[in-house]
């Protein structure tokens, strides 16, 4: 299965079903099945945003020290890549989509970026250890690295 590590606190906004759509500077062809890892590092600054820590707090996490790293903690189905237009306010313009209230406030919209389309979460009941890596890469949830 295809994997992508994403930092902390984005990884688990994913697995809490509060961010559908991951953005990237650039795209893939990639469409199905896509284990979401916890990247080791963490933004720590990303965590004190008043969005994100209001959104962390309904789960009962207070503190950047409980989020879950290195680490796969789901899976999604990729189903598009859309390329980000004009933005107006807090509302996104999209090659899809119009993307804006929290969905906004948790990614990097930059025109020219791309906004990965997220459906079909399942959150892995045990999370399973693994080494992270650049771009897109396999992970064999059998193995345990």
């Amino acid at each position: 299965m295809k994997a992508i590590t994403i930092k902390q606190p984005w990884a688990t906004l994913i697995a809490l079903g509060e961010k559908k759509f991951e953005t990237r500077s650039w795209q893939t062809k990639h469409r199905g099945a896509l284990a979401i890892h916890a990247g080791k590092t963490v933004d720590k600054e990303a965590c004190e945003d008043s969005w994100i820590k209001g959104v962390l707090a309904e789960y009962g996490i207070t503190s950047w020290k409980q989020l879950p790293t290195g680490i796969v903690i789901a899976t999604v189905n990729l189903v598009d890549c859309h390329k980000v237009g004009l933005s107006v306010g807090s509302v996104v313009c999209t090659s899809g989509p119009m993307i804006q209230g929290l969905e906004y406030e948790f990614g990097d919209y930059t025109e020219g970026r791309y906004a990965w389309e997220f459906t079909n979460l399942e959150v892995l009941p045990e999370p399973i250890t693994a080494k992270g890596k650049l771009s897109l890469w396999e992970w064999d949830k059998e193995a345990i690295s």
